[in-house]
């Protein structure tokens, strides 16, 4: 999760567009539609036009969805048995380079066209070999579009091909081929397999620097799922101490129970992971599950090697199946008797992490970038053998069974205190001025995408706030010390925080936590990963579009906001995953230049160009502000609330798994990864013990 500044302040769903009877009849002139307006886009330029409907987007993840586009292509090759070594190396010019030892792109020509396959494969889009063929049973590449894709948007793309005991070499240039195929060299030791190397477009990407931790851990997640393949990445872009190139080997002979206890290691797990295999109608299923001492579920998904982070029917299977067995072996057992409620999924779920991983022949998903695996008959097959095998294994280990069961019939009770606390916060109506929190002072706005709660720390800033805003539109909740680590607290002891309580009445969509009424999983969305309207969870009833975590510019304050980041992530997610969270940027100094120049600075650095600038007057004044409690309302409005003048910052998600570990490090139970992670990432490491 990341916070980006937002370079406008415009509501971005206005429009400047003007009804057709106001438009001007010069602009209606050349607004005509005709014969000679529909463009055809020949061979890659499609891609080029409008890249984010191929790659999903021109930013950071989707210069980063090249290399996966790359890397997949590859493990299709592992999957289909024929590629065991997977070599990535980020180049020191930021180029990416991706080589395997598998058989090699096709190099004879292609009767249909009488292109060479590899440069067929590059510059058309729909061609691959995949398209039932036989060269690959399972596969992730469904379109023929991926690679081509990576050709259409690099500034330069090169393609080594070993194959019949050749080295064959092509390059191109923005899609366009311009070293045609031809043999550079032998392939020694009858070595086989595809190295693709490219560097990004800058006319297409804002930023084309590539994040190795990003890569690092797609290559992590791979080695996890193919416990037959060994991937290594070489950074020769960011060398180490020695002035070396960094270089990781990632191998898992475990496979999927070494992923899930990876998910695991700053939890504290309630026993050894259990894995589960096999196989039904061409369809492979793989599952590892492991519970953990903590209150937050982390399942990942995977068809084919893809990370479905939007779930699918894979998904929905596994859910349907794990509530069902544990309400069955709990019955059968008699720690639930016949009058007590069944577990919900939520119940089943919590402190859970677990690993789906299916393999089928042909995937369908929702999209190119494939988020959501949507093959019907994978949910009865996941469901089917997820549910023989857990029983068996719960039937067979009846200690590991009873500790799980425990955790459910904690977890259920919790839910439920939970649950009455929840519908107490519920029966208020959040559009009755007289049912919202006393401290909110709200706006007379009704409008939800015209209106901005800005959540200020303590009573003195919150003063402040309250003078400095603008009454139509803003609305100010001041909250009193720090609210509870929801990271470390079931959702019950949640909901007796007064202050989660006063911002979740303020909201007014309710928490994404409640039971699934059938007791089933709900399918696509668990807990905190809510769709848009999930059982108690509405974000259709949100009162403010932007809700602006304003805090000092100190630690405590850092420590606020992270808390409330938290919050949101667990359990208003859609909040964050629609861009309605924002953090504001108050500034550290006033610079005071006589009477008529007064500036603002964010930093040091900024503070001192300002102070460059009016340095020959004799009068300046520069302030420090310790908290927002000491600025003016008129300073808070002119440099934080004032729209036309404020910067903001946009809570994003980059990689929802990213952001997961996270969490898990900075606000779980565990200590020790999180003074790791504080003495890896602090400027300077002060040592306090010592003796006088």
């Amino acid at each position: 999760m990341a916070a980006k500044a937002q370079p406008s302040e415009q509501n971005p769903q206005a429009s400047t567009t003007l009804p057709i009877e106001e438009i001007p009849a010069a602009e209606k002139v050349r607004a005509e539609y005709t014969g000679n307006s529909i463009q055809v886009l020949e061979g890659l330029e499609a891609v080029r036009h409008r890249p984010a409907m191929y790659i999903g987007g021109t930013d950071l993840k989707g210069l980063h969805h090249l290399f996966v586009e790359v890397s997949d292509n590859s493990i299709d090759e592992a999957m289909a048995g024929h590629c065991t070594r997977i070599e990535v190396v980020l180049h020191a010019d930021g180029s990416l380079s991706v080589t395997d030892n598998g058989r090699g792109i096709p190099v004879d020509t292609n009767k249909q066209t009488g292109l060479p396959g590899v440069e067929l494969a590059l510059t058309r889009l729909h061609a691959g070999g995949k398209f039932g063929g036989g060269s690959y049973k399972v596969s992730g590449g469904l379109h023929g579009v991926g690679v081509s894709c990576v050709n259409a948007v690099s500034e330069w793309l090169a393609v080594d091909v070993w194959r019949g005991g050749k080295q064959y070499r092509i390059g191109f240039k923005r899609g366009v081929t311009t070293h045609p195929l031809k043999v550079v060299g032998k392939a020694s030791d009858g070595r086989t397999g595809t190295r693709v190397h490219w560097m990004a477009d800058p006319q297409i990407f804002g930023n084309i620097r590539y994040d190795p931790e990003r890569i690092t851990r797609r290559m992590r997640e791979l080695a996890y799922l193919n416990k037959d393949v060994t991937l290594v990445f070489r950074n020769e872009r960011d060398l180490d101490e020695d002035g070396q190139p960094v270089e990781e080997t990632f191998h898992f002979t475990r496979g999927l129970a070494e992923f899930v206890e990876h998910l695991n290691e700053n939890k504290d797990p309630l026993h050894k992971a259990i894995y589960i295999g096999g196989a039904r109608n061409d369809v492979i299923v793989e599952v590892a599950v492991q519970y953990n001492m903590g209150y937050q579920e982390a399942v990942l998904s995977f068809a084919n090697m893809i990370n479905t982070p939007d779930g699918g029917t894979h998904l929905s299977g596994f859910k349907t199946a794990l509530t069902r067995v544990m309400n069955n072996y709990a019955r059968k057992n008699q720690f639930l008797k016949d009058k007590d409620p069944s577990f919900s999924g939520d119940d089943a779920r919590e402190g859970l992490s677990a690993i789906i991983s299916v393999k089928l022949p042909n995937p369908q998903f929702e999209s190119q970038t494939k988020v959501k695996l949507v093959n019907a008959e994978v949910d009865g097959i996941v469901n089917s053998i997820v549910g023989e095998k857990l029983a068996e294994f719960l039937e067979e280990n009846p200690q590991v069974a009873r500790r799980i069961i425990d955790k459910l019939l904690t977890a259920q009770r919790a839910r439920e205190a939970a649950r009455k606390a929840a519908e107490l916060v519920k029966r208020q109506n959040a559009l009755e001025y007289s049912s919202l929190p006393g401290k909110l002072a709200d706006c007379t706005e009704r409008d939800p995408s015209k209106c901005e709660l800005f959540l200020v720390e303590g009573d003195s800033a919150g003063g402040s706030a309250k003078q400095g805003r603008d009454r139509r539109t803003q609305a100010v909740l001041p909250l009193r010390g720090k609210i509870i680590n929801v990271g470390k607290a079931r959702v019950d002891k949640v909901l007796e925080n007064e202050e989660i309580r006063s911002l979740i009445t303020a909201l007014g969509t309710g928490i994404a936590f409640e039971n699934d009424p059938n007791g089933n999983g709900d399918g696509e969305h668990d807990g905190a990963n809510g769709a848009e309207k999930k059982n108690g969870y509405d974000l259709s009833k949100l009162r403010y579009h932007k809700i602006i975590v304003m805090t000092d510019a100190d630690v405590d304050g850092d420590h606020i906001r992270t808390l409330l980041l938290t919050f949101f992530w667990l359990y208003m997610r859609p909040l964050v995953e629609e861009g309605y969270v924002y953090i504001a940027q108050p500034p550290l100094y006033r610079i005071k230049a006589g009477k008529d120049q007064q500036y603002y600075a964010q930093t040091e650095e900024e503070r001192d160009q300002i102070l460059k600038t009016v340095r020959s007057r004799k009068d300046v004044q520069v302030t420090r502000f310790k908290g927002l409690g000491e600025m003016d309302p008129e300073d808070l409005a002119d440099t934080t609330m004032s729209a036309d003048k404020r910067r903001l910052a946009r809570v994003q998600i980059e990689e929802a798994f990213a952001a997961q570990e996270m969490f898990d490090v900075l606000m779980s139970q565990k200590v020790e990864p999180r003074k790791e992670f504080i003495i890896k990432h602090a400027k300077e490491v002060v040592n306090l013990d010592w003796h006088s």
